[in-house]
Order: C-alpha cells, then sequence, then structure tokens
C-alpha cells in the first residue's frame, strides 16, 4: 500500500508532542560549536568505507549477519551528555555526501545498528548512529523497558539529542545539508516524534515503530515525506491502525510510502537472518522502497 500525494506548502509554528510519545514494545521486539570541534580536522583522520551500493537483487550484508566487524568510529555528538556515544560511518571520497542519522531499537545502540550505518555509508551516505542510552545497552527485557521508560519521561532531552546529531552532521564540510532518520521499534517510534516536534530536518523513515498520532492536524507539522514499513503479523501495530495513518497522511498533505508486509512479523527488517525465507523477499522491497526515498528526498545514489 503506497500513498504518494501532492503536498501543498505549509508552514506552521512547531507544538510538542513529547506527551503523546508511544513505544511499540513485544516481547519478540526487539550547540553548533560542539559540532563543529568533532567535525573539525576529521577528513584525514577518520575511517572512511569505499561507495558500493547494492544492486536491484540485493541486500545489505549488515541485516543478513553477514557484515564484518564496524568500520566507522565512536563520537561524542551531544554537549548535553558526555556518556553519549554515538557511531559514525563516512563514505570514501571528498563529497558533499547527505546524511542519515539511525536511530536504535529498544535495547541500545549495538553492532547491527552500526553495520547498518556501514552499509548506508557504501550507499554514500555520512551516517550516525544516535545513542539515547548514554552509552548503556539493556540484555533483558526488564533492562530494556528500563532505559525505554527513563527516554519515555525526558523526551525533552531525546529531543535535544537528535537536535545535536542534526547539528553535528550539518557542521561538517562534506555533508550536503539534507538530514533524515531512519529507526526500527523503538526506534521508529522516536523517528516519528522527531519528524512533529524537532530541528528541521528533511525526512522520516520508521520501520514498525509506533504510530503516535493519526490526527492529520497533528501531522501537518511533518515538514517533509514519510517512508514507513510495516509487518502484516505485528501484535502491536495492527494493519487497520496502519491504514488510519496513511488516511491522516494524505489529509494532512504529506507525502508519503507506507506498506504493509502481510506474511512477517515485527522486527522482520532489521534481522532477515533469524527467518530467511520468510523476511528476505519483504526486505528487498522494503530497502529498495528506502533507497528510492531517501534518493527523491535527500538525494545520494
Amino acid at each position: 500500500m503506497t500513498g504518494p500525494v501532492p503536498r501543498p506548502a505549509k508552514h506552521h509554528p512547531r507544538m510538542k508532542f513529547a506527551v503523546a510519545f508511544a513505544v511499540l514494545l513485544t516481547p519478540a521486539a526487539c550547540h553548533a560549536g560542539a559540532a563543529r570541534q568533532e567535525a573539525s580536522g576529521q577528513e584525514n583522520q577518520e575511517p572512511r568505507i569505499a561507495v558500493n551500493p547494492t544492486g536491484p537483487d540485493q541486500l545489505p550484508d549488515a541485516i543478513l549477519g553477514k557484515a564484518p566487524p564496524p568500520q566507522g568510529e565512536n563520537v561524542h555528538y551531544f554537549a548535553g551528555d558526555s556518556a553519549t556515544t554515538g557511531y559514525l560511518a563516512v563514505p570514501a571520497g571528498k563529497g558533499p555526501f547527505p546524511a542519515l542519522i539511525l536511530i536504535h531499537e529498544w535495547n541500545g545502540l549495538n553492532d547491527r545498528v552500526r553495520q547498518v550505518a556501514d552499509a548506508m555509508a557504501r550507499e554514500g551516505y555520512i551516517a550516525l548512529a544516535a545513542d539515547l542510552y548514554s552509552g548503556r545497552t539493556g540484555s533483558t527485557r526488564e533492562e530494556n523497558m528500563a532505559l525505554v521508560n527513563e527516554v519515555r519521561g525526558d523526551m525533552s532531552t531525546a529531543i535535544a539529542n537528535l537536535n545535536a546529531a542534526v547539528r553535528f552532521l550539518r557542521a561538517r564540510d562534506d555533508v550536503t545539508g539534507k538530514v533524515a532518520t531512519m529507526g526500527w521499534c523503538f526506534g521508529g517510534g522516536i523517528a516519528f516524534s522527531y519528524a512533529l516536534d524537532g530541528a528541521e530536518h528533511d525526512g522520516t523513515a520508521v520501520f514498525y515503530g509506533q504510530i503516535a498520532t493519526t490526527d492529520p492536524d497533528s501531522l501537518e507539522h511533518m515538514h517533509h515525506g514519510f517512508y514507513g514499513t510495516y509487518a502484516g503479523q505485528d501484535q502491536g501495530i495492527p494493519p487497520e491502525r496502519v491504514h488510519e495513518f496513511v488516511q491522516a497522511l494524505r489529509a494532512a498533505g504529506i507525502p508519503n510510502d507506507v506498506h504493509i508486509y502481510d506474511g512477517v512479523g515485527h522486527g522482520f527488517w532489521l534481522w532477515v537472518d533469524q527467518d530467511p525465507a520468510a523476511r528476505e523477499a519483504p526486505a528487498l522491497d522494503a530497502w529498495q522502497r528506502l533507497k528510492r526515498y531517501l534518493k527523491q528526498t535527500i538525494g545520494g545514489a
């Protein structure tokens, strides 16, 4: 199900939606000066990843469990919390490149997300995997829920964290200025909320993240097109909720590419290797849609 529609120009003051933010979790789920300081001098020091985009029938190795160890580097992009440790993957070449902020699942920033950041660098994007947990990760449902609830209880800090990520990226000489976010599960829900309540950015890609609102008036505060991938067997986000959401996007005049994949459940895209027979085909379609969406919204390969 896709729903691209032309969007009339609209300018609205931003409103705060942090209180309305909700996160889907299932047992199977998963200032500019500071930014300039981080960005300066990196061209000759930071590791670079060769640009080598996937072909039309090829998934990135990262989601197949076949990627090498992360090739990028840790960065401290958030002056408000020195423990926040993001991960930066930079394509080889002078650029400038469009940029992506990746937002982790409920258990925190791990190597799977770092490897996806590397994959996006191979596609020609500077990729910053954000850290919303101050360098921590969870290993049990209880630990994950404690971290999630901590963020949910202080959404203003999460928004400030991602605003700092945008500034960090735009401070780099090799970034075009175009920045999009993408996230999965908890991170998808955060990306959705950030599209309504964060600094100006240019795109939002959500993989089975909680749909915080289906109110067209609220959605008008999203100032760019929306990409969404959902799962027909997701117990937390039923297809009816997704259909309602698409209707609201259309009513708000938000260009969108939203699709429900019937034969899979929550978490299918980031972890294709857990059930390749069922997940590879829908994951490939979602990947090709994502590549088209990013090219249309922020540019790139």
